[in-house]
């Protein structure tokens, strides 16, 4: 870590000298424009003290404390809506002991020293920024409270920080931050500070409470700018048509009448495809088509939703890598009194953000810099730097408001357009894709095909458990195309990724939590050449679903009740326990529901965030086959929770789009192509079917965990098991759509 202090100038002056007298406090105080800024030099995951040789430390925060007291905190992580833009400031300023009506926020710029820490996903920020923020936040308030001792000439123990200031406990003296934050920055850098115990509620004067989103005001009078919101000077646009069939690139084309079209500059092939560039987007889209391009289709032009349909369930019959096995479920099986088999599929499912994809790039000879609506800055970066050949550090990002991302913004190939067509034009220029782009062209959530087999003993216990998973790898495939690019990831080798593939497909299948004896899950990959990717909860949405919706299947064959059913297995999980027992609770589980209503229940642990969250669902089923949710009722342990109204927002938005996802997405796949265009064929939950939703959260001194995406995963079975209910009907595909009558 290191101090500096800003001179008249606002150039930075490092300290070498860790005493100070009175008078060089006072000298330094006064100098004009002083204050303390704090860039933040903490090691990345357990452990403390210097990096190894060779090895940087990489800055998790970085504070500035202005002459008036004001404190701005920059967040490296991306806003899309968690509010890591109030929380991630919290974690600091709770230790800061700051002034919270003085914190003010900006986002980092891409830097090289944050390392894979920059980027937005897995719901790790919290998790991650956990202990590094508020070391960052105590460090600075211990200098601070050193300052002001050696100013008044008293020992330090007597001084304390409260809300923006140090005050003497003796005297009551107080000295501001504002008047402290330049003596503070001459200073040595303090390697162990004491952090507040969380088992102290009392301790934390802004972490726990219902903080106000600092981002929300902007949102609400529209200044906000997200990144279709970026204007340059002397900025132009771009569209990109692609190969509408995956894999396919470009043959010939011809952009004559293209370039006719009042304000088109010209007509560019890049990596993507060939791309129109005017003086607005409207333009754009007109030449767009007039564009005659003919396609190299490749090898996947005949393929289609019956042939991947035809693959997974071939495939299901092959024996894959084992995620767990205990006992011998396969003898359990043949010796059980009673035995069950089901299959399960979910579909390709689109990310569907708000914002579609854009990016605006300004590449000079000298320089790139990008604004970019990305979850993952440091990627931008280095898409930038290779296809420019400048130095990183010349390549400079500005991430902007996400209008959703949902795991699709880490991605590469909407910012290579704007870079890729910034280099050719020699000007700014913004690639907007629009909704048929955006749906035709993402990296889907994958199909994925799930064979069960449970077996019972003479008394009903459920004594084996045989679940078989058979989908495309995310991280797989995207690894291959890296490396076939010439840009393997960073740290990362071959092994490691054979070694992860597995274990992220049987995410949420592999760390059941139910107290089976005999138990055995593996996993077999398909190769299908669908373009995948990363989607909100990733793999445990859909073994969640298959999960909780069997299980139902075994409580129903026992005759037992499906709550009571899990409680009783569930009595080695305390946390999954607390929130099934707390959601049953809150939902009034068994008691009598109006004529024609029905519940169901699902539980889930999201042990890669460490978050445990059940779900009940009020269904009704019309005579017509319309499936109405009515109310959802979520209890969630994410452990220690920052402020309690995001961790809520987190669950109601999760919920939503869990929701959407299981009533009603589908991608769906003819001659290599994607059928889904628009919201009309891909359509998104309206206002008027969106249940009541009630957040119940367990109080918890755990660390915390991740909230954005474990909401997801118990939505579809909790709802399935509700139909089943209702009607009898097991649904063992999604979406559900309308039920045949």
């Amino acid at each position: 870590m290191r101090a500096e202090r800003r001179d008249a100038g606002g150039e930075v002056a490092h300290s070498t000298n860790g005493n100070l007298t009175r008078r060089e406090f006072f000298e330094a105080g006064a100098a004009a424009g002083a204050g303390l800024v704090l860039a933040f030099y903490l090691p990345i995951g357990p452990g403390t003290g210097a990096p190894a040789p060779g090895e940087p430390f990489a800055p998790n925060a970085f504070l500035e404390i202005e002459r008036d007291g004001t404190v701005t905190i920059s967040v490296i992580r991306s806003e899309m809506g968690q509010g890591v833009l109030t929380t991630m400031p919290m974690l600091v300023a709770e230790e800061l002991e700051a002034d919270w009506s003085t914190v003010r926020i900006k986002q980092a710029l891409a830097n090289p020293v944050y390392g894979r820490e920059q980027s937005t996903n897995a719901s790790r920020s919290t998790r991650e920024s956990w202990n590094t923020l508020r070391k960052a936040g105590a460090t600075a308030r211990e200098m601070l409270i050193t300052a002001a001792a050696q100013a008044w000439g008293v020992e330090q123990a007597t001084c304390h920080a409260r809300n923006g200031a140090v005050i003497h406990a003796t005297t009551g003296r107080r000295l501001t931050y504002g008047e402290l934050s330049a003596a503070a920055a001459r200073l040595p850098v303090p390697q162990d500070v004491p952090l507040k115990d969380p088992k102290d509620p009392a301790a934390f004067r802004i972490l726990g409470r219902r903080i106000r989103r600092l981002d929300i005001a902007e949102k609400v009078d529209g200044s906000a700018r997200f990144g279709i919101d970026v204007r340059i000077p002397g900025m132009l646009y771009a569209t990109v048509t692609r190969c509408p069939v995956f894999g396919g690139k470009v043959s010939r084309f011809d952009g004559t009448q293209s370039k006719a079209v009042p304000g088109v500059r010209d007509v560019v092939q890049i990596e993507g495809g060939v791309a129109i560039v005017a003086t607005s987007t409207w333009s754009t889209m007109q030449a767009r088509n007039l564009l005659r391009v003919v396609w190299d289709e490749g090898p996947f032009a005949r393929l289609t939703s019956a042939d991947i349909a035809r693959t997974l369930a071939e495939l299901v019959e092959r024996s894959g890598v084992t995620g767990r096995h205990e006992g011998d479920a396969p003898a359990a099986l043949a010796s059980a009194a009673q035995t069950l088999e089901a299959v399960y599929e979910v579909p390709y499912q689109a990310h569907a953000c708000l914002e579609p994809m854009t990016c605006t790039a300004d590449v000079r000879p000298d320089r790139c810099e990008l604004w970019a609506p990305t979850q993952a800055p440091r990627n931008a970066q280095e898409i930038g730097a290779q296809i420019t050949g400048l130095p990183l550090e010349r390549v400079i990002v500005h991430t902007t408001l996400l209008g959703g991302g949902f795991g699709r913004k880490q991605m590469r190939d909407y910012i290579a357009d704007a870079v890729e067509l910034s280099k050719a034009m020699a000007a700014p220029v913004q690639v907007v894709w629009s909704r048929e782009d955006d749906l035709q062209h993402d990296y889907y959530r994958p199909a994925s095909y799930h064979k069960l087999r449970a077996g019972l003993d003479a008394s009903g216990r459920l004594v084996a458990w045989m679940h078989r998973v058979v989908g495309e790898s995310t991280l797989g495939q995207n690894w291959k195309a890296a490396v076939a690019a010439g840009r393997p990831w960073s740290g990362v080798d071959a092994a490691q990724v054979q070694q992860w593939i597995p274990e992220e497909a049987m995410d949420g299948a592999a760390n059941l939590q139910y107290a089976i004896p005999n138990l055995h899950v593996d996993y077999v990959r398909a190769e299908i050449g669908v373009p995948v990717g990363w989607w909100r909860s990733v793999y445990n949405s859909q073994n969640a679903f298959a999960n909780e919706s069997f299980l139902d299947e075994v409580a129903a064959a026992t005759g037992r009740d499906a709550y009571g059913f899990r409680r009783v297995l569930l009595e080695h999980s305390p946390r999954l326990r607390g929130v099934l027992e707390l959601a049953a609770t809150k939902a009034e589980w068994g008691t009598r529901l109006p004529e024609g209503r029905y519940r169901g229940i699902a539980c889930h642990p999201y042990l890669s965030c460490d978050t445990f969250v059940a779900q009940v669902a009020e269904v009704s089923v019309a005579p017509t086959g319309l499936v109405r949710v009515h109310r959802v009722v979520c209890a969630v342990d994410c452990g220690f929770v920052l402020n309690p109204a995001v961790v809520e927002a987190q669950m109601e938005s999760a919920i939503v789009y869990g929701l959407t996802a299981a009533m009603k997405g589908a991608i769906t796949i003819d001659a290599g192509r994607v059928l889904q265009h628009n919201f009309d064929d891909y359509p998104m939950l309206r206002m008027h079917e969106m249940p009541i939703v009630e957040v119940h959260i367990v109080p918890s001194d755990e660390p915390p965990g991740g909230a954005g995406e474990a909401g997801v995963p118990p939505i579809a079975p909790a709802v399935c098991n509700a139909i089943f209910a209702a009607t009898g009907k097991r649904l063992r595909r999604l979406p559900i759509g309308q039920l045949a009558s």
